[in-house]
């Protein structure tokens, strides 16, 4: 038998910053009759992927662990009972638990067949690459939870993010209002570009004042939060009678309070959020197939890539992922 080949895989084998990211030559993993295999073009890169790393993530990491929830390639392989995907298809990864083991940062993977989605042809690879955890995330929490309105106010925090470009281009689909937070006025501009209604920056301004000047009092119905920590109480205090607060981040190193009395007063519904509530139902993850597929391929979803790397600079891009000076998403090119 001759030996498998080898693949270049990223790989981790300690906590910490960028730095302990390698390059590791790992033999080709074996394909299971429902599986197919992918030859990586681009990968995606999350902020989960950097708490992974730094093991503040609600997953931990199983050393030595992979990494990387998206990427982007061609189909080279499928198994004996997979019908839809065929040789030479271009595909998008959906995300998957597991990232220890189905890390997508290589040269190749193999991926259970029902996290592979066709790439819409009008998609880059780097697009493709870029789409499926921020509208995942975002399609969970404002239409399968919140079930955003025409009409409806929605509060977006780290709007610059991926995911909260994601939300901003969903709650306009659906015709709500998007309101949006960042930390400075440096990227007012490009948040307002990408649709906000309005931007608020909170280290510069007071976030329940600047809501309530936009709102009035009580008119928020919806906020997508990603950041926790003190500020959790001045949304609740903006928030509108039964409203509702989705937590999906915790990028505040501070303790997030449960804002008890506000949260009585106006029967708020305030409650954390994965995006794996949506991967784990069934009916759930067909509707938001569905959905992200039928946005991209229309063009009310559109990715917003901010930089791209090349596969031996990963530590360089987990830098710059860090940095938080990014507009969107960052990527991972492997030609």
């Amino acid at each position: 038998m001759s030996p498998r080949k080898l693949i270049r895989t990223v790989r981790f084998h300690e906590l910490g910053g960028p730095e302990v990211l390698t390059i590791d030559s790992l033999a080709s993993p074996s394909l299971q009759a429902t599986d197919v295999r992918i030859a990586v073009k681009v990968v995606g890169l999350n902020r989960a992927d950097a708490m992974f790393r730094r093991g503040s993530y609600i997953e931990k990491a199983d050393f030595p662990s992979r990494i990387g929830y998206e990427a982007s390639g061609i189909v080279i392989e499928v198994g004996e009972e997979v019908n839809h995907l065929r040789l030479g298809d271009e595909v998008c990864i959906v995300p998957q638990m597991g990232l220890s083991q189905n890390g997508c940062y290589a040269e190749e993977i193999v991926v259970p067949s029902e996290y592979v989605a066709l790439k819409p042809a009008g998609l880059t690879f780097a697009e493709g690459a870029a789409a499926w955890m921020q509208y995942l995330t975002a399609y969970g929490a404002l239409v399968e939870i919140a079930n955003v309105q025409k009409g409806d106010a929605v509060l977006i925090t780290a709007a610059s993010s991926s995911v909260g470009l994601a939300a901003i281009q969903i709650v306009n689909s659906r015709g709500g209002i998007p309101i949006a937070t960042t930390l400075t006025g440096a990227k007012k501009a490009a948040v307002l570009k990408a649709g906000a209604a309005h931007v608020i920056a909170t280290q510069e301004e007071p976030l329940l004042d600047s809501l309530r000047s936009i709102l009035g009092e009580n008119n928020l119905k919806i906020a997508f939060d990603a950041v926790g920590g003190p500020q959790i109480a001045e949304i609740a205090e903006a928030m509108s009678p039964e409203g509702t607060i989705i937590v999906h981040g915790a990028l505040s190193p501070e303790i997030t309070p449960f804002p008890l009395k506000i949260a009585l007063r106006k029967s708020l519904i305030v409650r954390g959020y994965v995006f794996t509530e949506v991967i784990k139902d069934i009916e759930r993850f067909r509707r938001a197939k569905q959905f992200i597929l039928s946005g991209l391929s229309e063009g009310t979803l559109k990715p917003v890539i901010d930089r791209s790397f090349k596969f031996e600079e990963i530590v360089a891009a987990h830098h710059y992922l860090e940095s938080n000076q990014q507009i969107g998403k960052i990527v991972v090119e492997l030609d």
